[in-house]
């Protein structure tokens, strides 16, 4: 990341770049940061985009192989190809790019085994764009306060984080809708959030088994009916269930190691660690263990075609209400 920044700021250039990884925001932040440093002044007839996995190599060395009009660089950037997760023959035509040709690869996911992957680790710079750490997540949530001249207490903060996720193109989306919510005052209060932010899906799979472990059927299901009405998958709300077991029950396990262990053992961000063991201990480990199982179970009925999962998810989520305070761990 160093060596990127000191490129963009002193403008001098490798001729490959990698940009990879799953924070969205911090790739796009770079790539136009590196765009607008390389094309200078010059307008955009010595830039061109690549998008999608079906590019023309072919036209990629033709234009790489041009000198640029009127200015010192071309840039190329190529997005989401696919080429570094599969065969490909781009590295025998890059070796002979010109200096004056910089090409910036934007990639999800990348195998490091690949041939690409290693020529441009190479010959140019790679830079894995991580989810922020939470510190640096609560500095970038405190500078876009200040800029838009808003507060919010720590608490409420946390509750944000909560909600919406550590995704830093979440968090820039809902800020800005906050922002407009709470024109004509400064504080942002949670009931903003509330009003006005979208949910995550996880958070919503959270409040879900909250609401079911509580007793209260009703609010579950509506939860969850209010995730088919935003066409989320049933399939993808029983993973989710699943996933949610699967953490409370290694949260209990871990029961006396500090947060911050916890958080690093189950790779999961610190800030919802608390929120983690809030809800597992609603819980006796053998219930966990049991709905565990019954998710596992649900997930090979509905494989062998045994019942609907849509209706299997209900199933559980009910079945879940029932038991209610009984199974609370109190």
């Amino acid at each position: 990341m160093h060596r990127l920044k000191e490129d963009i700021k002193n403008k001098t250039f490798h001729k490959f770049y990698l940009l990879f990884g799953e924070e969205d925001y911090l790739k796009r932040m770079y790539r136009n940061s590196l765009k607008k440093a390389i094309l200078a002044d010059s307008d955009d007839i010595n830039y061109s985009y690549f998008e999608g996995r079906n590019i023309d190599i072919l036209q990629i060395q033709e234009i790489a192989g041009t000198l640029p009009f009127f200015s010192d660089y071309r840039a190329i950037v190529i997005e989401d190809s696919g080429l570094f997760k599969s065969a490909s023959s781009l590295p025998d035509y890059l070796v002979d790019v010109p200096g004056s040709t910089v090409i910036i690869f934007v990639e999800k996911e990348i195998d490091k085994r690949n041939r690409l992957y290693k020529f441009v680790n190479k010959e140019g710079i790679v830079v894995e764009m991580k989810q922020m750490k939470d510190a640096d997540t609560r500095r970038f949530i405190a500078v876009m306060l200040k800029e838009n001249g808003r507060q919010m207490h720590k608490n409420t903060a946390e509750y944000f984080l909560q909600q919406i996720g550590n995704s830093l193109s979440n968090i820039t989306n809902e800020m800005d809708k906050l922002v407009s919510y709470t024109y004509g005052r400064s504080e942002i209060t949670a009931d903003d959030i509330d009003a006005i932010c979208c949910v995550q899906v996880t958070g919503r799979i959270f409040q879900m088994i909250d609401y079911a472990v509580m007793g209260k059927r009703d609010k579950a299901l509506r939860l969850y009916h209010d995730l088919l009405e935003l066409r989320e998958s049933p399939v993808s709300i029983l993973y989710l269930i699943t996933r949610q077991f699967n953490i409370l029950l290694q949260v209990k396990e871990l029961a006396g190691l500090p947060q911050n262990g916890i958080a690093s053992k189950l790779q999961l961000p610190p800030f919802t660690i608390e929120k983690y063991i809030k809800q597992a201990d609603r819980f006796e480990n053998q219930r966990l263990k049991e709905m565990l199982d019954e998710c596992v179970e649900m997930e090979y009925r509905y494989k062998c075609g045994m019942i609907d999962v849509q209706t299997g998810v209900e199933i559980l989520l009910i079945g879940l209400s029932m038991s209610g305070k009984k199974n609370i761990n109190v």
